[in-house]
């Protein structure tokens, strides 16, 4: 009995000292003398096994159970080591401290700092950003971040960059420039994006002013490298919108990626007006082997499948639109589907090797090859009518404005493959490094069209005629293109230590030649950036060049429309590349708010362009009017703050401010005056001259802002904001007005979006639920709820003209999607 006691006894005052135990959260961050975060310091409680490292900020966070206190060991290889005792009095505690520098003599220390940024080229961990919502579900999303960029399509992974279209964006993975399919015309086709956001490790963007490395586009340069794993890792995610799977496995010499995606936006598409059996479905696979035969020698391959396939079912749309005075309403019901079909295949195998140190030569040889078909064949039947304003009445519909009918039909192909082989090269002598490179590219293309439009408006073909009967828009016409295109730059990167600071200097000189147009392109590149010895933290940068827009294929293709509208095309060997000379002039000031990190950036540009290519956007489809008939400019300012407005995530504001103009040669169109009676009294022409271009967006405000439970870290929340100027008005297609619409500068309502995401992530050791047997393998589980559009936006994508009954062209806008939820997991392996 006495044995009895004293066993009980003991396991009360057990239990006693575990309840006296309490479960403390430490974070903050390490600085230097300058203000500036110390990465990689070692932050550990003293005589435990409990510790971390800090980020590239210098923030770390540590959890730990304590009974009466505990000390804090913060070193740093070349830093004084401070210790820190802590009390459990709170469950939370924010603990800053500032490590010295050692004043005795030490050997050679490699310090690694805070990267400060030196060109045009800005960096960005993606890794961060893994649980933001994305409808899209690409990396592309992500550019948001990055000043200058904007996107109102979130079924699409295009975006815009200071004035530019889609096209004038050029995309790198590991140094090889990748395509997309050319006949999408539509973000609900689009599919998946080449760059699997699970195989990535940096992601670098410039907005314009990058070096002469970059490919011939007059925008941007997203430069994506794939990682090489270190040791055995492993993901999968599943929500209502698709799901991923990766692996990654490394030895001594060989390493490998494997990464596959499905997506199926169905679920988004619901929510669209135009209801009816939406059946998309899009796959995507690819690799990413290395060899390493030895220290010198190295031999990767890169390869990718991808197979969208979009299928479409329309049954009827209501559309209300128009201002509280004059509301309109438009149904139609529908006959027919769509059928698309977009197969694109890449490979590319590079040789590396590394003769003496500071050097790397390259050998690259890569094939592209898509092969699209787009068919539909949709009949629509509309009503157009009047909105009832009286709120008494249950029946809205007013008196009949209109009735109509159109047919769609298309029967496309085309064809394509780009080959080529490259030689890169690279020479680090300290204060140089030189890069060089050539290539030379085959290109080979086939294009069969046949598309064609009827329209009928109260019993009348358009456009009429008492003969015969014609139709809307007619297209037919069957293209092959074979080509040859070489490529060569030239650069060097000085850097020059001096009283004032340290100065980088970057030239270089880039050629491309192309036999369609037998032109030579010529384009110098320079930047210089400053990192002054002041006592404030600031960089600032400035870069110029010439910048082209080597033509591919769309741009070449001359349309000839006559007065029936009858569309012939013919490949304009006469064509040149558009041509734009940049001025980007920024700075960064690093600061510390509130004890944490932030970053302010500002940029100002201007772009000078001449022999531009004009062009016209639906949706996502651009059509060019295959000659060099314009001349623009493009300038404006972009402010970017980031940092951490909560300890350890990271957020961000940017607001971009533009002014976009183009000037078409021979533009004009014929301006009356009349009397009361309706006759024409005069008629002037009227030349519009400068004119807002497709892609203006006279501003562009965007936000994420990233919080966390304070006592449990775990929960995080994520929120995405976009409020961005809506984009000129295209005239209906082959309207004689054009020129009058570009002249008026009609616009699309704002583009305004909302999207939120709340996550809770399970994490092995700290989580009892991951102690489970089967659990062994796992290494996180995160569960995320989003919900996109949250205010339910009513976002216009592009517009359809229909015809009253007084003969007037209505504008009936495409609105996007709608308030949606989305439920994802996703796993990582280990």
């Amino acid at each position: 009995m006495k044995k009895s006691l004293i066993f009980i006894l003991c396991i009360l005052l057990f239990k006693v000292g575990l309840s006296a135990q309490t479960k403390v959260r430490v974070y903050g961050y390490v600085i230097d003398t300058n203000n500036r975060g110390i990465e990689l310091a070692n932050v550990f409680f003293d005589k435990t096994s409990v510790g971390t490292t800090t980020n590239q900020n210098g923030y770390y966070e540590l959890t730990i159970n304590i009974k009466d206190s505990a000390t804090i060991v913060y070193s740093m290889l070349g830093y004084q080591t401070i210790k820190h005792t802590i009390h459990p009095h709170q469950q939370v505690i924010q603990i800053s401290v500032e490590l010295q520098t050692l004043s005795k003599q030490m050997g050679e220390v490699n310090v690694v700092g805070q990267r400060r940024q030196t060109s045009t080229l800005d960096m960005l961990d993606p890794a961060k950003l893994k649980v933001m919502p994305n409808a899209a579900g690409g990396i592309e999303s992500l550019l948001i971040t990055f000043a200058g960029v904007s996107s109102s399509n979130e079924l699409s992974s295009q975006y815009n960059v200071r004035g530019g279209n889609f096209d004038e964006n050029a995309v790198y993975v590991n140094g090889l420039e990748v395509y997309r399919p050319l006949l999408i015309r539509a973000g609900q086709q689009e599919g998946l994006s080449f760059i699997n956001p699970d195989m990535v490790q940096n992601v670098g963007f410039s907005s314009g002013g990058y070096d002469a490395k970059y490919g011939d586009k007059m925008s941007s340069v997203l430069d994506i490298q794939y990682k090489k794993p270190t040791e055995f890792e492993a993901s999968a995610s599943l929500s209502l919108l698709g799901a991923s799977a990766f692996i990654g496995t490394s030895n001594k010499k060989f390493t490998q990626m494997h990464g596959i995606r499905y997506k199926t936006n169905g679920y988004l598409l619901g929510t669209l007006d135009t209801k009816g059996e939406y059946n998309p479905s899009f796959v995507d696979y690819q690799t990413y082997l290395t060899y390493q035969f030895n220290p010198k020698w190295e031999l990767t391959f890169l390869g990718n499948f991808s197979q969208n396939s979009y299928r479409f079912k329309p049954d009827s749309s209501s559309i209300s639109f128009g201002t509280y005075s004059t509301p309109r309403n438009l149904i139609i019901y529908y006959e027919g589907e769509e059928k698309d079909l977009f197969r694109t295949s890449f490979g590319a195998f590079t040789l590396n090797y590394k003769p003496i140190k500071g050097m790397k030569l390259s050998l690259l040889a890569s094939a592209f090859y898509t092969n699209e078909n787009e068919t539909y064949d949709i009949l629509g039947e509309y009503i157009l009518s009047e909105v009832k304003l009286d709120l008494n009445t249950e029946n809205k519909t007013g008196a009949s404005l209109g009735v109509g009918k159109y047919q769609q039909h298309a029967r496309n192909r085309l064809n394509a493959s780009v080959s080529n082989i490259a030689h890169l090269g690279e020479f680090d002598t300290g204060n140089h490094k030189m890069k060089w490179g050539i290539n030379i590219q085959n290109e080979i293309i086939s294009d069969k069209i046949n598309e064609w439009e009827w329209r009928d408006s109260v019993g009348y073909s358009l456009p009429f005629s008492d003969t015969q009967v014609n139709l809307f828009y007619n297209m037919k016409a069957s293209s092959v293109l074979s080509t040859w295109r070489s490529t060569a730059f030239f650069q060097d990167a000085y850097k020059l230590n001096s009283e004032l600071g340290t100065f980088s200097f970057t030239g270089g000189l880039r050629a491309n030649y192309w036999t369609f147009n037998k032109e030579l392109l010529v384009s110098p590149r320079f930047s210089v950036s400053l990192l002054p010895r002041w006592k404030k933290d600031f960089s600032f940068r400035f870069a110029t060049g010439v910048y082209y827009q080597a033509p591919f294929y769309k741009e070449i293709r001359d349309t000839i429309t006559d007065g029936l509208g009858n569309v012939n095309i013919q490949l304009n060997p006469n064509i040149k590349a558009p041509r734009s000379l940049h001025f980007v002039l920024g700075g960064d000031h690093y600061f510390r708010a509130w004890g944490r990190p932030f970053k302010f950036t500002t940029e100002a540009y201007l772009k000078l362009a001449d022999r531009v290519i004009s062009y016209t956007v639906d949706n996502v489809q651009i059509r060019y009017s295959g000659n060099n008939d314009a001349k623009a400019y493009m300038a404006g300012a972009d402010f970017k703050l980031f940092g951490e407005l909560v300890p350890g995530a990271d957020s961000w504001i940017n607001l971009s401010l533009m002014n976009a103009k183009e000037d078409i040669a021979g533009d004009s169109y014929i301006s009356h005056t009349f009397d009361a009676n309706g006759k024409i009294l005069t008629s002037t022409t009227v030349y519009p001259g400068w004119v807002s271009m497709p892609s203006e967006q006279r501003y562009t405000f965007s936000m994420l802002f990233q919080d966390y439970l304070p006592n449990n870290p775990k929960y995080k929340m994520q929120l995405k904001f976009i409020w961005s100027d809506g984009l000129p008005i295209a005239a209906p297609f082959n309207s004689p007005y054009a020129a009058a619409f570009r002249d008026k500068a009609n616009r699309a309502p704002a583009y305004r979006r909302v999207d939120i995401g709340a996550s809770r992530v399970l994490v092995s050791g700290t989580d009892k639920v991951m102690e489970k047997l089967w659990l062994k393998h796992v290494k996180n589980i995160w569960l995320n709820v989003e919900v996109f559009n949250l205010l339910d936006f009513h976002n216009v994508n592009s517009y359809y003209w229909v015809t009253d009954i007084y003969g007037q062209q209505m504008a009936t806008p495409n609105y996007l999607t709608g308030r949606q939820f989305n439920l994802k997991i996703m796993v990582d392996l280990k």
